[in-house]
């Protein structure tokens, strides 16, 4: 019998070894069956192997192995049995076994020799960070438990079929010189050294990574006064930049009236920035609509410690050197109190807008009606927005054309497409989180999959266009097991929205879309189906599709879109006809 548990728990660790990087639910019940299996190891005999039998009869009992051996299959049988169970679920339940195991083994560990207290020490500390560990990245800690149960039940299965071909007479290991049992005692404490210090160094890693970026919260100039100017478009204050100006230029912050899509009064802040030296006359600008940053206050990019140096930041760069002035708007909410309407297409293209005409009121720059409009991702979304919307809503600012790079357009099938993507899930936490915010008739907790009402929070106060805040919102999101929005939500209130937000109406400027084949955000299939929807609409577009770029490369410095885009911009400016190719 035991042979046969020896070669089982082997077959099942192997199998686990194999399909470790499977899916969740299959490691588990693996993992599951295979802590059963060993279970019924140590209740037919000592089933761990390496147990030095005489050294640790009186600490360690042998009901403890018939009462840890009735533990495994119990918890084993459960794994097995209780499939629909959440990652997160079976993570705090993990940790929990590690963190109590990790005490136990430091009380029995008093029991004992100098060597095994000292062992049982560390390696008592080991799996009590080993636990801490296991609720911050519960899908990789499960990963990593598949594999050394995997390689524990080869070991294990392996050893029981050894001492079971040896005979009983041969089982034991009394027979072992005491220096033998010295080497072995102070093996298992170099050994929960290590244990100890990878757990540690794991932990550590884990605090560097979500420590955050250090951006200070908006300060005074993004507090408006009491009475504002009533009318959307006109200049509260402004202040020159000098933090990440680029050489020959100048910038200036502003903070400017505007309003929602609703017509309600909003206050926002941006950016302006344009030659030290400027040409006489009225001056082209350049509208710029920027991605996605975040959803709080503190992720505006005029709080930025490089606030021009975002892609596209080379051909806006060039074009400002050439004359023209880039306007940017922060939108409503970054920057200024929230919430902050994220992928609320009225709403931004609106303060895109306004910012423009806020400008205007600059000392010292003299602002040109001509205006070409860009955008990449969210701010894609945004520029196709103001196109549809600037001929209502600011009928002063000629818009000479409209580009938008990787769009955000069809937002439905954006959230579908990316649901169970890192990237996707990220995204979907901003809309989550935003939208509960923005919209009254919402409400995050019904949004949302059960249980992850907290992490939505944690991801939607960090900020998407810094390393420091990026990488632990990143990290978050491969930790989830499921998607952000519940199944139900996509085609419900929530996904009505998404149909209300999604740029359907006509462009009368003209239009360049962008597109790279190899976007893993905003696909390239769904981007095809928007553009044909709204050329049978009977939109023109002039759509360009960048093999094997992605949604960042696509701007990027290098991208072959750079001279394309200042060509057709430049095209627009001097009254050249548009070549649509549809």
């Amino acid at each position: 019998m035991r042979a046969l548990a020896g070669l089982a728990a082997a077959a099942l660790g192997v199998v686990l070894l194999i399909n470790a990087v499977a899916s969740v639910q299959v490691v588990i019940a693996l993992a599951g069956a295979g802590s059963a299996v060993a279970g019924g190891s140590l209740l037919l005999g000592r089933g761990l192997p390496g147990r030095d039998r005489a050294a640790e009869q009186a600490a360690w009992p042998r009901w403890l192995d018939r009462a840890a051996g009735v533990l495994l299959v119990a918890l084993g049988v459960t794994v097995v049995a209780w499939r629909v169970a959440s990652v997160r679920v079976l993570a705090v339940l993990l940790a929990t076994g590690l963190v109590v195991s990790g005490i136990a083994a430091i009380v029995r560990a008093v029991r004992g020799s100098v060597a095994e207290r000292v062992a049982g020490g560390l390696f008592g500390g080991a799996s009590v960070a080993a636990g801490l560990f296991v609720l911050v990245w519960p899908k990789l800690s499960l990963f990593l438990v598949g594999l050394l149960i995997g390689a524990w039940l080869v070991l294990t299965g392996l050893t029981q079929v050894v001492r079971a071909a040896r005979g009983p007479r041969q089982q034991g290991a009394d027979d072992v010189s005491p220096a033998r049992r010295r080497l072995r005692r102070w093996a298992r404490v170099a050994g929960s050294a290590v244990a100890l210090l990878v757990a540690v160094v794991l932990l550590g890693a884990t605090a560097l990574l979500y420590r955050g970026d250090p951006r200070v919260a908006p300060d005074a100039f993004y507090t408006p006064p009491q009475a504002v100017p009533s009318q959307p478009g006109r200049l509260i204050r402004s202040e020159p930049m000098t933090k990440g100006v680029p050489t020959g230029l100048r910038a200036w912050r502003i903070l400017y009236t505007t309003t929602n899509g609703g017509g309600e009064p909003q206050v926002a802040s941006g950016t302006v920035l344009a030659l030290a030296n400027l040409p006489a006359g009225p001056r082209p600008v350049l509208s710029i609509a920027h991605g996605t940053v975040g959803i709080v206050p503190r992720c505006a990019p005029s709080l930025s410690a490089t606030p021009f140096s975002g892609d596209p930041s080379a051909p806006v760069n060039q074009m400002v050197a050439a004359g023209w002035v880039a306007v940017t708007s922060d939108y409503a909410g970054l920057g200024t109190a929230g919430p902050h309407g994220y992928l609320v297409g009225p709403d931004a293209a609106h303060n895109v807008l306004d910012a423009q005409r806020a400008a205007k009121e600059i000392d010292g720059l003299d602002l040109s009606p001509r205006t070409v409009v860009w955008g990449h991702s969210q701010g894609g979304h945004t520029a196709l927005w103001t196109g549809i919307l600037a001929p209502g809503y600011a009928p002063e600012i000629d818009l000479l054309g409209v580009v938008a790079m990787a769009p955000a357009a069809d937002l439905p099938a954006l959230a579908e497409g990316i649901k169970a993507t890192t990237m996707g899930k990220v995204i979907s936490a901003y809309i989550a989180q935003s939208w509960a915010d923005y919209y009254p008739q919402l409400r995050l907790g019904t949004m949302v999959t059960p249980g992850y009402g907290r992490i939505v929070r944690s991801i939607a106060e960090r900020c998407a266009g810094t390393l420091g805040d990026a990488l632990p919102s990143a990290a978050t999101a491969t930790q989830l097991s499921q998607e952000i929005f519940r199944p139900d939500q996509i085609n419900g209130e929530a996904g009505e929205l998404l149909r209300a937000n999604t740029p359907t109406g006509h462009i009368n400027a003209p239009l360049l879309l962008a597109q790279g084949t190899a976007d893993g955000l905003v696909l390239p299939g769904e981007q095809r189906a928007y553009v044909a929807a709204r050329c049978a609409a009977g939109q023109a577009i002039d759509f360009r599709e960048y093999p094997g770029r992605t949604h960042l490369s696509l701007v990027e410095t290098g991208s072959p879109l750079t001279p394309e885009l200042v060509k057709w911009t430049n095209a627009r400016l001097a009254g050249e006809p548009p070549t649509p190719t549809c």
